[in-house]
């Protein structure tokens, strides 16, 4: 019986430990996608909340634009998101009200 106990209670305990370490990984692996994948003329999220452009990529440095003429060089692994083009969501959301405003005209 005890050491049923005793199994029960390191299953209690190594479950989140083995979960947290899966995500933790799979985490890791994102950021290492998105780090090779970064593209010039992108506009990213750095870790400490600067959005920019990317204007030049290095092995292991990028330079961003965070404003009109101001060039900075950060560290890769400081690029923490891919910010989505506003213009690109105007247009989708475009569309779609069209395609909307169609079906409603021939119903």
């Amino acid at each position: 019986m005890e050491s049923l106990l005793l199994l029960l209670f390191l299953m209690v305990l190594a479950l989140p430990l083995f979960l947290g370490a899966r995500r933790q990984k799979k985490a890791i692996r994102e950021a290492q996608e998105l780090q090779s994948s970064l593209v010039v003329g992108e506009r990213v999220l750095t870790t400490s909340g600067v959005q920019a452009t990317i204007l030049d990529l290095g092995d292991e440095t990028v330079d961003l634009e965070i404003a009109p003429g101001v060039r900075t060089t950060w560290v890769r692994v400081a690029i923490r998101e891919r910010l989505v083009d506003p213009d690109a969501v105007t247009e989708v959301a475009v569309d779609t009200a069209d395609a909307d405003s169609a079906r409603t005209d021939r119903g």
